[in-house]
Formats: structure tokens, sequence, C-alpha cells
């Protein structure tokens, strides 16, 4: 299929709830919301860049420049036989692999659009609905704490996860444990603490944790190796994932005893699949990750959770927690802990052209393409 132009929508959206997690707090995101035509179809995808660079290494106006100036015109007005042939056409360009998934993922829409598939089945999905958890950002106290998962538990939700940091750990998860006894609960870092913090860190394993998730360094591998070994409480990678060559790395190493997949975070759809494979073959699960999507990004993380590995609740919650408004026009609602995968020809979704041109604050074309 020929990209015969591109198109890119910056938009700003506040988030319906204040996000706090150990590097930081966000009420909005800026969102840049990619469309590549051909054929007479559109396909979408968004980047989950930020302006700071709390999470990893790229930012949100890097990213821009890169996606403008070096990844669109390598791809426009070219004709892809399917997107693993575009995706090694944009390995000359070293890391980078947000903006790369941004590209990469919007053609996997448009391509599957041209097939008449839904993109799950291009990717190789076994299911119709996928388990949905929950992720709760640092509350102001631990009365607000037990509100929320109490709230998220009554919705159905499969699966808590609360946000920790040094200060802001045992004794939340303790307590909720004690509120909640029943609960599918892990916790999450966000790369917070040291190997030095190992034994408060084995204080958690009290508490029936399904996992802990990325406790140390956001690209640490042998740490969290050995960390792995002092605690019974399995530690889940998240930041430290991204490519398959990594993910190889830590279920060797034994750093890690469950996966978090973001998609955009490897690279796109065919590396999260390699990720995925990887560590079915270690009998190690996945679940899907967010990163505070809007109906676009959610699109594609649910469409990619429906394969088989995919056996733990993932971030792809409803819409409507997030978004008083989203940039689709079709509602992504979880349903008793289950979301519904997207119906129709590659996504399933469609931009609210009306509602983009309301919060847009930046963007750019590009045709033709350069050898």
């Amino acid at each position: 299929m020929k990209i015969e132009s591109a198109e890119v929508v910056v938009v700003e959206l506040p988030l319906n709830f204040r996000f706090e997690t150990s590097f930081g707090v966000q009420t909005h995101r800026t969102v840049p919301l990619l469309v590549l035509r051909g054929e007479g179809l559109e396909g979408y995808a968004e980047g989950v860049m930020t302006a700071f660079p709390g999470y990893r290494e790229e930012t949100l106006a890097g990213a821009l420049d890169l996606v403008e100036k070096g990844l669109l015109p390598a791809a426009v007005g070219r004709d892809w036989p399917n997107p693993e042939a575009l995706a090694r056409a944009l390995e000359r360009f070293r890391g980078n692999p947000m903006a790369k998934a941004m590209v990469e993922m919007a053609f996997w829409d448009l391509w599957a659009r041209g097939l008449g598939l839904p993109l799950k089945d291009a990717l190789g999905g076994v299911r119709d609905r996928v388990p949905v958890g929950v992720s709760l950002g640092i509350q102001p106290d631990l009365e607000a704490t037990i509100d929320a998962v109490a709230r998220h538990l009554e919705a159905g939700y499969r699966r808590i996860k609360l946000k920790i940091k040094p200060g802001w750990d045992v004794a939340v998860v303790a307590a909720v444990r004690e509120r909640f006894p029943e609960a599918h609960l892990t916790v999450d870092a966000n790369s917070a603490y040291r190997l030095s913090d190992a034994r408060k860190l084995a204080r958690l394993d009290a508490y029936d944790l399904d996992y802990i998730e990325q406790p140390l360094a956001y690209d640490d591998l042998l740490d969290h190796a050995q960390l792995a070994q002092r605690l019974d409480t399995p530690i889940c990678l998240d930041e430290s994932i991204t490519s398959a060559r990594a993910a190889r790395q830590a279920l060797e190493l034994g750093a890690a005893g469950v996966i978090n997949v973001k998609v955009a975070r490897v690279g796109g759809h065919g590396e999260a699949r390699r990720v995925h494979d990887l560590a079915q073959a270690f009998g190690v699960p996945v679940w899907m990750g967010g990163m505070l999507e809007t109906g676009v990004g959610r699109a594609h993380n649910i469409h990619a959770a429906t394969l088989a590995n995919f056996t733990l609740p993932g971030d792809t919650s409803s819409a409507s927690r997030y978004w008083a408004h989203d940039v689709v026009n079709e509602p992504l609602e979880a349903e008793e802990g289950w979301m519904p995968v997207p119906k129709g020809p590659g996504l399933g979704v469609t931009l609210d052209r009306a509602f983009l041109e309301r919060v847009r604050v930046g963007g750019f074309e590009v045709s033709g393409g350069a050898a």
C-alpha cells in the first residue's frame, strides 16, 4: 500500500483527574495524532512522549522534529507491502522507539483497513474482549486511596495498581490489603527505588501482590535480577523493556517474572509482538500497559492485547475515566472488567474532526517522500 500523505495534529486535552507518580504530576496531555493516507483510506496513531523526559528519554519536541524531518519523509510517497517492511526501513534511525511507533502503528491501521480486517486479526489476536485493570495515581491521603480503590472495584475492574514511592509504600499497601483482602493488587514504583532498598521492598511480600512493577532504575536489568532473588513477589518490568532484545536479556537474567508491554514504548506492533512471543516462550505472562492514551492509542492497545499471552488485566480502562471528550467518535468503555474490541476494519475508530479543531495547538503535513 502506498502512503500518499501524512498529517500530524497536535491537541491539548485536560485529564479528568490529577495523576501523580513517583516522577511527577500530570493534569493534561499534549497529544500528537498522526494520520497516514493512501488508496482513499486513513490510518491513525498517537505519540505518547511528553514534554519532560520523566518516563523515558524521548521528548515531545524532539520526537515531532524527527517525525516531520526524518521518519515521514522516509515513509511517505512509497509503496509498502506490509508494516514490517516499513519498520525495517526506519531502523536506520537509531533509538527513538516512540517516534517510530507513531509511523509504524498508523501504517498498521491503514494496512489493516486496506485488507478489510480488524487490526486484531491482522496482528494474530485470539479474542474479542480483553480483561481490564486500573492504574491509580498517588492520592492525597490514605482515605482518598481507599475510596478510589473501592470505586474501581465496584465498577468491576479486575486488578488495582497502586503507584508507590519512598514514603508512600508499605503502609499504604497494608491498609488497602486489610480493607480489600480478596482484590488483585499490584504496585508500580516507576523506578523510584535502589537495590539498597531491597529490605523495604521485601516487606511488600506480606501483602499478596500479583507483582511489583519497575522498582529500580528505568534502564536497569542487572539489579532487577538481583532483587528478584530476594523477593517472593514477582517483579514486572516496564520502562526497562524497550525492545525484544531487552526482553530476552531480562528473561535470561531472571529479572522479570511478568512484563508490561506498551506498544509505543518498544517501537510499534511488530516489536511488541516479538516481546509477547519471547515472554510466551519463557512461560512469562504479559499485560498491556497504558500511557494515558486518547481513543486512538487506546484502540491500538486493545487490539494488541488480544494476543494469546496477554493473560493478565491491562491498563486499557474506560476512556471516560480520562477524558470528558475523547478524540474519537466511538466510545471505548469497559463492561464489568472487560473491554470489547472495537469492530470494523483497522482500529475500528474514527476521528472527531470538529472536536480536534477546537483543541488543536499545532501540527504539520508531509507529502511526497524522499529516497
